[in-house]
C-alpha cells in the first residue's frame, strides 16, 4: 500500500508541476522518474527504459521523416495548390485549408504541420484581404482532427498502439484510427463553416511573418533594376562549344547590352579553362528580349524552372551584409566574382544608399552582396562570421521551390514507410527508422537537419514519463483509481464510464501535454476496462480521442500556442470555438467509438 501512496503522491506532484508551468516539462518528467527510483518504486533499468523504448525511437524517426518532407518542398507545393484552387471563396478556402492541414498532420504530426503551413496561411489571408484570426484556429483544430486519421499523426497514437499490443497482443491498424479521425475532421470543417464567423475573434496581429513567395522578383528589382538574369546551358551542338569565354563578354548585336556574369561547369564550380564546354552553364544579365535572342542565336537552353533566373529547384540566391570588422572590408568585389570556396558567384555588389556597382569596387562594412549557387553550397558557405545572412537559403527554398530536386526520393521513401506501417511487415519503429535513414542517405536531409528536427521536449517527456506510467500499473495504483471510478459511475453503465474517462482525459489535456495525459490515463483506462469487462480497444480509442481534444487553451498544445501571436489571439479566445469542437469530440468518443469497437469484447 505504501508503494501506491508514493506513486499517487508523485502523480499529483507531476500534474501540479505541469499546471504550474514554472519548470521545464523535461525537468518534471525526469524528476518523476528519479523520484520513483529514489523511493524504490522502480529499478534502475525501468527508470531509463523509456530512452531505449521503441516508442521513443519511432517518434524520433518520424521527426526526421517530417523534416525531410518539408525540406523537399512538399509542403510548399501543397501550399501553392491551396492558393491556386481556393480563389476568393471563404468556403472553398476554409475547406481546402483544413483538409490540407489534416492530411499533412497525418503524415508529419500536429506541430509539424501547423509550423509548416502557418506562414503560408497568414500570407494567404493577407493577400485575400482576410484577418489571420479567421483562419488559424480552424487550421489548428483541423490538425488535431487530422492527428487521428492514421497512426503517424500523433505520438499519442503510438502510445495507444503499444498499449493495445501489450494488453491484447494485437495492435490497432495503421488506418483504423481514421474511423474516428474522419468524422472528427468532417465535423470540425462543418462547425468552422457554420459557427466560425460568430465564434472566432476578429483581431489584427501586431506582426506578420515574412513572405518570401516573390523573393526572386524583389531581389531582381532591388539589385538589377530593369535588367533580366538568366542561366543558360550549353548543349553539345551549340556553336559556342570550344569558343573562348571572351567572345560574349560584350554582345550587342541585337540592339542591346548583354553581360556575362559567370561560367560554371556541370559540377557547379566556376569554369576556369577559358573556353566553353558542353554542359557548361552561363549566367548572363541584360534585357530579357536580348537574352532570348542570344539563346536562340547560339542554340542555348534556358532554365524554364527558374524564377527571374535567380531561384530554381537546383540553385538559389542568398543576400548577405558585410559585417563590421569583417575580413572582406578593403577587398575588391564585382559581379561575376567567384568566392573563395569556388561554389558561389557574386551576382551584385551594392554600397548602402548607392546604385549597384557593375565593376570592381572596394568592399566596406554594411555593403550588400547577392550570391548565387546550389542550395547545398549556399547552406554551407553563407554561415560565415564575415557576413550577416539576411534570409537563410533554407527558408527561401522552402517558401519558393515547390517539389525540390529531392522531392521524388522523399515521396518514394514516405510511400514505402506507409506501406510497411500499414502491413506490419516489420515493427513500426523499424519501418520509421529505415525511412529516416533513407532520407539521410538519399540526401533529402543532412545529418545536421536530422539533428535539428528532433523535438527534444517531446522525446524527453515521453521517455521520462514512461516509468511513471509503468509504476501506476505495477503498484496497483491504476487498479485502485479504476475501482474508484467504477464505484462512482459504474452503476450508470458502460457508456457513463466512457463519459468519465473522456471528461478526466479532456480536462487534464487542457492543462498539460496531451502526450503526458495519455501516459497517465492509459494504464488507468485499461484497469477500468478490466474491472468492468469492457473491450480494452474501446477505452483506448476513447482516451485517444479525448487526448486530441486539447482545444480550450493556448497552452494545451504547441500548435495552439504557435497560432496565438500571428493571429492576435488572447487566452480567452480559444474556449468559445473550442467548446463547440469539444462537444463533437465527446460525441465521437462516447457514441461513435462503441459502434466500431463494441463495449462488450
Amino acid at each position: 500500500m505504501t508503494d501506491v501512496v508514493v506513486t499517487l503522491l508523485v502523480l499529483v506532484v507531476v500534474i501540479a508541476a505541469f499546471v504550474w508551468n514554472r519548470l521545464p516539462v523535461e525537468v518534471v518528467a525526469l524528476g518523476a522518474a528519479l523520484a520513483l527510483y529514489g523511493t524504490g518504486i522502480v529499478g534502475l533499468e525501468d527508470t531509463f527504459a523509456g530512452f531505449g523504448s521503441g516508442t521513443v525511437v519511432l517518434i524520433a524517426a518520424l521527426f526526421v521523416v517530417a523534416e525531410a518532407i518539408d525540406a523537399a518542398g512538399v509542403t510548399t507545393w501543397l501550399g501553392s495548390l491551396l492558393i491556386r484552387f481556393s480563389g476568393t471563396s471563404r468556403t472553398r478556402l476554409m475547406v481546402l485549408m483544413m483538409v490540407l492541414t489534416a492530411l499533412l498532420t497525418a503524415l508529419i504530426s500536429v506541430n509539424g504541420a501547423v509550423a509548416a503551413l502557418l506562414p503560408m496561411v497568414v500570407v494567404l489571408a493577407v493577400r485575400l484581404g482576410r484577418r489571420p484570426s479567421e483562419l488559424l484556429m480552424p487550421m489548428a483544430f483541423a490538425a488535431h482532427a487530422g492527428s487521428l486519421l492514421i497512426l503517424t499523426g500523433s505520438p499519442v497514437n503510438i502510445l495507444i498502439l503499444n498499449a493495445a499490443l501489450d494488453t491484447t497482443g494485437t495492435g490497432i491498424g495503421f488506418f483504423e484510427f481514421g474511423l474516428v479521425g474522419l468524422p472528427l475532421l468532417l465535423g470540425t470543417i462543418g462547425l468552422a463553416l457554420w459557427l466560425g464567423p460568430s465564434l472566432l475573434p476578429s483581431r489584427t496581429p501586431e506582426a506578420l511573418p515574412k513572405d518570401l513567395g516573390s523573393h526572386g522578383k524583389t531581389l531582381m528589382t532591388h539589385y538589377l533594376g530593369e535588367d533580366g538574369l538568366s542561366r543558360l546551358t550549353i548543349p553539345s551542338g551549340s556553336v559556342l562549344v570550344g569558343q573562348p569565354v571572351a567572345c560574349i563578354q560584350e554582345d550587342d548585336d541585337d540592339g542591346g547590352h548583354l553581360h556575362l556574369i559567370s561560367v560554371q561547369g556541370p559540377d557547379g564550380k566556376q569554369s576556369t579553362n577559358g573556353t566553353f564546354e558542353p554542359g557548361d552553364e552561363i549566367v548572363v544579365r541584360g534585357g530579357q528580349p536580348i537574352i532570348d535572342a542570344f539563346a536562340a542565336k547560339h542554340g542555348l537552353m534556358q532554365d524554364d524552372d527558374a524564377t527571374c533566373g535567380l531561384i530554381s529547384s537546383s540553385y538559389g540566391v542568398a543576400e548577405v551584409v558585410v559585417a563590421p570588422r569583417s575580413n572582406l572590408v578593403g577587398t575588391e568585389a564585382y559581379p561575376g566574382m567567384v568566392t573563395d570556396s569556388g561554389a558561389l558567384v557574386v551576382l551584385a555588389h551594392q554600397h548602402p544608399g548607392e546604385p549597384e556597382s557593375s565593376g570592381r569596387s572596394r568592399v566596406t562594412a554594411g555593403d550588400r552582396l547577392l550570391l548565387q549557387g546550389t542550395w547545398s553550397a549556399l547552406d554551407q558557405h553563407t554561415l560565415d562570421h564575415n557576413v550577416l545572412l539576411v534570409d537563410s537559403p533554407d527558408t527561401i527554398r522552402r517558401q519558393t521551390v515547390p517539389l525540390g530536386p529531392r522531392a521524388t526520393p522523399a515521396l518514394i521513401v514516405l510511400g514505402v514507410m506507409v506501406v510497411l506501417l500499414a502491413t506490419n511487415i516489420v515493427p513500426a519503429p523499424i519501418a520509421a527508422l529505415l525511412a529516416a535513414l533513407a532520407m539521410v542517405v538519399l540526401r533529402v536531409v543532412t545529418v545536421k537537419q536530422a539533428h535539428q528536427s528532433m523535438a527534444w521536449t517531446t522525446l524527453i517527456l515521453v521517455a521520462g514519463m514512461i516509468p511513471l506510467s509503468t509504476a501506476i500499473t505495477s503498484t496497483g495504483t491504476a487498479e485502485i483509481l479504476a475501482e474508484g471510478m467504477v464505484s462512482v459511475v459504474g452503476n450508470g453503465g458502460h457508456l457513463l464510464l466512457l463519459v468519465g474517462l473522456f471528461v478526466v482525459t479532456a480536462v487534464l489535456g487542457q492543462l498539460i501535454s496531451n502526450t503526458a495525459t495519455a501516459l497517465i490515463i492509459i494504464p488507468i483506462a485499461l484497469s477500468v476496462a478490466q474491472e468492468s469487462s469492457i473491450n480494452p480497444y474501446a477505452v483506448l480509442m476513447c482516451v485517444s480521442v479525448a487526448s486530441s481534444a486539447a482545444l480550450l487553451t493556448p497552452v494545451a498544445t504547441p500548435a495552439n500556442m504557435m497560432i496565438m501571436q500571428p493571429a492576435g489571439y488572447r487566452f480567452g479566445d480559444y474556449w468559445k470555438f473550442g467548446l463547440a469542437i469539444m462537444a463533437l469530440y465527446a460525441a465521437v468518443a462516447i457514441l461513435l467509438v462503441p459502434v466500431f469497437w463494441p463495449l462488450q469484447a
